[in-house]
């Protein structure tokens, strides 16, 4: 299957991942996630970068194999391992290759259809609409498709993964947390111009469609539960948006899980160009339907949830982490999170390392220091997000996670 120097290359990764996961430094960032998310008192914050968004800057100049399929898990080793060997964050490197049963949902049976921008490596896209007048192509909403694939072809990529390298880094079946996002699936398909003017022009068809798709979610989930997809996310298990699953309030040695005992996430980022009584009327009863299922909640993305705390996300008892965005108010946030169990996720501006090749160490200072000074008495989380390039300046990251530490030691005091 794979050429000598291949196999000698793969495997050499493969050992190097389970020899810095056995590390002694990397036990201890495990336990600082551990007392992060039982929100002890002397906990520190943890500060993750996320890299797949920047692959290309970092991927080619490490490659070594030359078969395809070699390639392929060539990258995948050294994802797992750059966060660490490059930057030195607190991203976890496992003793294991995780797999998980999944599900897939087609929401309404509609695929998303997307127009590339022809530049190569380009991110422009628009999303073409399918949904145009919600009154006359209400017609077109059918129930979603939701597709459990066999568990049989999980047990099979398990063992055929064993085979290659299970001696040196074990499969291990993990859990994973939920995810539903139905406002990004709703512009996904009528391009949010038309979703805004839905809501104006036809509110009774936009509150049928919001009610279709959550309740498409619910039974989504349902379905996982009842055929025993669901497993423990109380560790290193991923959340959306670059976290971890860490927890002490969810159950980690049952026989059978309920959606109520694993993590969820939600996000409305879409929503943002709304005012707070309209995301009151037309999204929060919908997604709360779904947060309720849930049992451990982490919410939002690059809205500014400030706006929606006091009278909606507040009431949320379950609720673990929430995201503070660039367009957040951190010092409002920092206020109303102050000695809660809930953790301040803070996604910090990418432009503070993602446009130039050179480092504004004092710019990057100041915009921390705000964050650690709004963040006073919250359990802080600290991971940067939506990085296209690095212009290939490794040091670069690895100065800026150096940077975030620095001024974090002060919140730590």
């Amino acid at each position: 299957m794979f050429s000598n120097a291949d196999r000698q290359r793969l495997d050499r990764l493969a050992h190097q991942q389970a020899e810095i996961a056995h590390s002694e430094k990397m036990q201890n960032i495990v336990k600082d996630w551990e007392k992060h998310g039982r929100f002890d008192p002397d906990n520190r914050p943890m500060v993750t970068m996320e890299t797949w968004t920047f692959r290309e800057d970092i991927l080619p100049p490490l490659l070594e194999c030359t078969g395809e399929e070699a390639r392929k898990w060539e990258e995948r080793f050294l994802m797992n391992i750059v966060n660490h060997t490059l930057f030195d964050d607190d991203t976890i490197v496992l003793d294991h290759m995780p797999f998980s049963y999944g599900s897939s949902m087609t929401p309404f049976r509609l695929p998303v259809q997307v127009e590339h921008a022809e530049k190569e490596g380009g991110l422009g896209h628009h999303f073409v609409e399918q949904l145009e007048d919600l009154a006359e192509d209400f017609h077109k909403l059918q129930s979603s498709e939701i597709v459990l694939p066999p568990k049989e072809e999980t047990g099979r990529q398990m063992e055929e993964y064993n085979e290659l390298f299970g001696k040196i880094l074990p499969a291990r079946l993990v859990g994973h947390s939920l995810y539903a996002c139905p406002v990004q699936d709703i512009v996904h398909l009528m391009s949010m111009e038309n979703m805004f003017f839905a809501m104006y022009d036809t509110p009774e068809q936009f509150h049928k469609m919001m009610e279709l798709l959550t309740d498409d979610y619910i039974s989504r989930f349902q379905a996982e539960a009842e055929d025993g997809r669901l497993l423990s996310t109380t560790g290193s298990e991923r959340v959306a948006q670059g976290s971890y699953c860490f927890t002490d309030q969810l159950p980690s040695d049952l026989d059978f899980y309920h959606t109520t005992d694993v993590w969820g996430y939600m996000d409305c980022q879409e929503s943002a160009g709304l005012s707070p009584a309209m995301y009151g009327e037309f999204i929060f009863p919908y997604y709360k339907k779904v947060l309720d299922c849930y049992g451990r909640v982490s919410y939002g993305c690059c809205e500014a949830v400030h706006a929606i705390w006091d009278d909606y996300l507040s009431t949320l008892p379950h609720l673990g982490k929430v995201s503070i965005s660039p367009w957040c108010d951190e010092e409002f946030m920092g206020q109303r999170l102050r000695e809660k169990k809930i953790t301040y996720l803070r996604k910090p501006d990418p432009t503070l390392i993602g446009v130039t090749s050179e480092l504004d160490e004092e710019g990057v200072r100041a915009h921390f220091r705000k964050t650690v000074q709004a963040a006073k008495g919250c359990t802080l989380e600290i991971v940067q997000r939506d990085v296209y390039q690095i212009h290939n300046t490794y040091e670069k990251v690895r100065w800026y996670v150096e940077l975030i530490r620095e001024e974090c030691s002060r919140h730590q005091k």
